[in-house]
């Protein structure tokens, strides 16, 4: 599968994994659909970027977490694509748009749980259904966890439940959706130093240090070291890659 005129949606696009993500994928010379919640201004700035490089790019407002809005997102994006490429569909979905939380199990609320399930498990599940028929046979999808899926840190219990939800749903896909030749697989970075959760890991010296004590390769990851690792899994080469969850930590808790 050549890469040449292939499009991919990144959900969440305008800044962090999902920027770093979106400018891989262009080095692949894949055009790109990111979205953005509220941030439209970095989101214009990630397409100024890609369409520099001679590729297509776009940005569209999103609500992840918003199921109902869905249908109008989708009218939406498939009209801009048609104007754009002269098709409705996409090559590459990947499903990276989210938001932090971080409460102790004692004193989640039902609103807590209720927002991060919307963003994290139901709109994942609901945008990627409603967006099957405009995913070309032979493309990908890529879902985003996290290493709290797989070690435990006080404070992450709904947020985590809800990446490991999406892990199980995207064995599923792959298995569903192999006979239209779609891979689908999961990509869970660990600590990493962005703005997520507001600079959460970035900004807590003492928390920053302490993850890189854990790691094998001694450090905390940035985001360079994730969105190649999505590019990659939208190539030729990864193409009997599927079903597979791909931690991306370092070597943390190893």
């Amino acid at each position: 599968m050549s890469t040449g005129n292939k499009i991919a949606l990144v959900t969440g696009g305008s800044r962090g994994l999902g920027r770093n993500m979106a400018l891989a994928l262009a080095g692949k010379g894949i055009n790109v659909v990111i979205t953005f919640n509220s941030n439209k201004a970095e989101a214009d700035k990630v397409v100024e970027e890609i369409r520099s490089s001679g590729l297509k790019a776009a940005a569209l407002q999103l609500n992840a977490g918003d199921i109902k809005s869905f249908d109008g997102f989708v009218t939406n994006l498939t009209t801009v694509l048609k104007s754009e490429t002269g098709s409705t569909n996409i090559d590459f979905l990947i499903n990276n748009a989210g938001t932090a939380l971080y409460a102790p199990f004692v004193e989640t609320t039902e609103e807590q749980l209720d927002a991060v399930m919307n963003i994290h498990y139901k709109g994942v599940f609901f945008l990627t259904q409603k967006l099957l028929p405009f995913l070309n046979d032979g493309g990908r999808i890529i879902n985003i966890s996290s290493g709290l899926a797989r070690f435990s840190y006080p404070g992450s219990a709904a947020y985590a439940s809800m990446k490991g939800a999406v892990e199980v749903l995207t064995r599923y896909l792959a298995k569903e959706l192999g006979s239209r030749g779609i891979a689908a697989n999961i990509v869970a970075p660990g600590a990493i130093e962005t703005d997520f959760g507001g600079g959460h890991v970035r900004d807590n010296k003492e928390l920053n240090q302490q993850i890189a004590n854990s790691t094998a390769l001694g450090r905390v990851g940035l985001p360079d070291d994730i969105g190649g690792v999505v590019a990659f899994l939208c190539t030729d080469e990864a193409r009997w890659i599927n079903g597979q969850r791909i931690e991306v930590s370092g070597g943390i808790h190893l």
